[in-house]
């Protein structure tokens, strides 16, 4: 999954987003970019195929100075893993927006955009929500604004994080299906899809729920529920993994690790569905298309993760309608096997 970070503060925040970006490359991902908005009022953007080290040595050679910025890790869901697809996605010279998660009617605004004489440079979802931010943001002359008439607009799962040039001062998100937890500093605020990324900065996180948006300043934060009402949500300071380097109230790890399981899930379907289907795209950019193909899947496992595989093919079979086999993964190996046309493998691990 992809992995946002986002700084508004009195000092320089390029490394501090470089810093975000190293701490989410756990999640896995294609590209890394960066827009940071200077003390001139203008958006700079840097964004590389690979690992976040590219991206690093790039913006050495080309520094992002600015006390205002946004940073991204992304896992291709709509184009190719390339430049041109990788965020942060502008609309112009002075908007700039990351955003996790997929946006389900991102066809159907791109014509209407285009028509509108917006011009795209790729084939993400993303740049949709650039470019229809930005067409509000002409009508509303405010940036918050301009996000919040937008995303009335979106189907899907989103988490959002969105700057502009003319408004130097702050930055605007928003969260429906994806995670998305604000840091609150001294005099600074920051933002990031997992508190992990800015823990060098802060431990005190106000995490937003479903429907939120936020108004993001050096010195304030202002969040509005679904139905634009003001609200406040809880600064819970962060105990740096205490938490997880500890039974707690558990006899053992194994047993924590089931009660947590619930919460896991959880954690691993935000930004993967809606309520009504999941989001083929994020399993990758051509993912609709081979699935509709599927005749049989094949799940290989060992230990727990077999036993885990056994249980995947009743829901296959019973939900999906498509024949499952499991085998261990180590007979697998190295017997002589005939594989299905058409077969999904599911390695797990």
């Amino acid at each position: 999954m992809c992995g946002i970070v986002g700084a508004v503060s009195e000092r320089d925040v390029q490394g501090i987003l470089l810093e975000g970006l190293r701490r989410l490359e756990y999640r896995g991902y294609d590209s890394a970019g960066m827009a940071v908005i200077d003390g001139g009022r203008v958006t700079q953007r840097a964004r590389e195929v690979g690992k976040v080290a590219s991206l690093a040595e790039a913006i050495e050679t080309n520094p992002l100075s600015g006390h205002l910025g946004i940073a991204h890790t992304r896992w291709a869901t709509h184009g190719e893993p390339s430049q041109v697809n990788a965020h942060p996605h502008m609309s112009g010279d002075r908007l700039a927006i990351v955003h996790n998660g997929i946006i389900e009617n991102y066809q159907e605004l791109r014509e209407e955009l285009k028509a509108a004489g917006f011009e795209f440079t790729s084939q993400t979802d993303t740049e949709v929500v650039a470019h229809l931010i930005e067409q509000y943001y002409r009508k509303h002359s405010n940036l918050y604004d301009a996000v919040k008439a937008a995303i009335a607009r979106l189907r899907g799962a989103y988490a959002l994080a969105v700057v502009h040039a003319d408004e130097p001062d702050h930055l605007v998100v928003c969260r429906e299906g994806s995670p998305l937890v604000i840091g609150v500093g001294i005099g600074e605020n920051f933002i990031a899809s997992d508190q992990l990324a800015l823990l060098p900065v802060t431990d005190r996180f106000m995490f937003l729920e479903e429907g939120d948006i936020a108004d993001i300043r050096r010195d304030a934060v202002s969040i509005h529920d679904r139905e634009g009402m003001p609200v406040e949500r809880k600064i819970i300071r962060f105990e740096h993994g205490s938490d997880s380097a500890e039974k707690g109230e558990y006899r053992h790890f194994m047993l924590k690790e089931i009660y947590e399981q619930p919460a896991v899930i959880k954690a691993t379907m935000e930004g993967r569905i809606t309520d009504t289907r999941v989001l083929e795209q994020a399993l990758g950019t051509d993912a609709a298309n081979l699935l509709q193909d599927v005749n049989h899947v094949q799940i290989i496992a060992c230990g727990t993760s077999y036993h885990a595989g056994m249980v995947a093919r009743y829901w296959i079979e019973e939900l999906a309608g498509v024949p499952c086999s499991v085998e261990v993964a180590s007979e697998f190996r190295y017997r002589k096997h005939v594989i299905q046309r058409d077969t999904l493998f599911l390695c797990i691990s």
